[in-house]
């Protein structure tokens, strides 16, 4: 019996784009033959793969989800050619039982993911099995998860977008309608406005160094004084923070409220304190 070694693996899954077990298999069984191989994948209808996986993957959908408790989310985006296979039902059940996997690994490397079970079928098997069943290429672009206090979970129309938001929470009932709407809310607002970070503190500081310095000259070119440049500069990062930052972004439902005092709001009928901690914003093919 011929050795099996990982760059006749990966020779194979180059040349038909099968996945790496079932390559594995095949080359066990050709006794190690590269054409062979090619061969036992393509009567099993596996090396067809390769010709798919070579189109462009402009569609797709993004799943998230939390547990029951919502104390934990998982976010996936799945690509696939045209919106006619992203719209269908059988599409986003592989797009389910994969977001399943991340939930129950908290696996976040796609690579990493695909060797994981999902009731004893690998993701990498669930993704070649999408491919043959939906005839186009499927890729597995991107995958989060997280863990919280509390979790909301947002998908934007067809699953262009998904969002999920992390809270902390003090003396609230999370289950209560009123908190379950808040989170939906919070998690609607980063899907429409697309904020860069959930609080000031978050945003990277090569992005404000970059902003003030832009602000910086500006001002300059005004010719007022320093000081007063200064002051121009400084108010032009703060309007920055207010309309990049989710918390200070004036809430997309009553615009005379920020997303701070909205969610403030919430807290105070349900007796506690709620904060927005963080959150995943997948858009397809960013």
């Amino acid at each position: 019996m011929a050795q099996i070694t990982a760059a006749m693996v990966k020779e194979l899954r180059e040349m038909t784009g099968a996945g790496m077990m079932e390559c594995k298999k095949a080359l066990t069984e050709a006794d190690g033959s590269l054409e062979g191989a090619v061969d036992v994948l393509r009567t099993r209808g596996l090396a067809a793969v390769a010709k798919k996986a070579g189109r462009a993957t402009n569609e797709g959908y993004v799943m998230a989800v939390t547990n029951e408790e919502d104390t934990a989310g998982a976010i996936v985006e799945l690509k696939c050619e045209t919106d006619f296979v992203s719209g269908n039902e059988k599409f986003r059940a592989y797009v389910a039982k994969v977001t399943e996997a991340v939930m129950a690994s908290k696996q976040t490397d796609v690579e990493a993911l695909k060797a994981v079970e999902v009731e004893g079928e690998t993701v990498e098997a669930i993704l070649t099995d999408c491919i043959h069943v939906m005839g186009e290429n499927t890729e597995l672009a991107r995958v989060a998860y997280t863990e919280a206090p509390a979790v909301a979970a947002y998908i934007h129309g067809t699953g262009k977008i998904g969002v999920l938001v992390e809270f902390d929470v003090e003396g609230v009932d999370t289950t209560a309608a009123e908190f379950k709407q808040c989170g939906k809310d919070v998690a609607m607002q980063v899907a429409a406005i697309a904020p860069i970070a959930a609080n000031r503190e978050d945003v990277d500081p090569a992005v404000v160094e970059h902003e003030m310095g832009i602000y910086k000259a500006q001002a300059a070119e005004s010719g007022k004084p320093e000081a007063i440049q200064e002051k121009i500069a400084t108010g032009r990062l703060e309007k920055f923070f207010k309309e990049q930052c989710l918390t200070e972004q004036a809430f997309v439902k009553d615009s005379d409220k920020t997303v701070t005092e909205y969610v403030n709001s919430v807290a105070k009928a349900l007796g506690g304190t709620i904060k927005v901690k963080s959150f995943t914003r997948f858009a397809l093919g960013e």
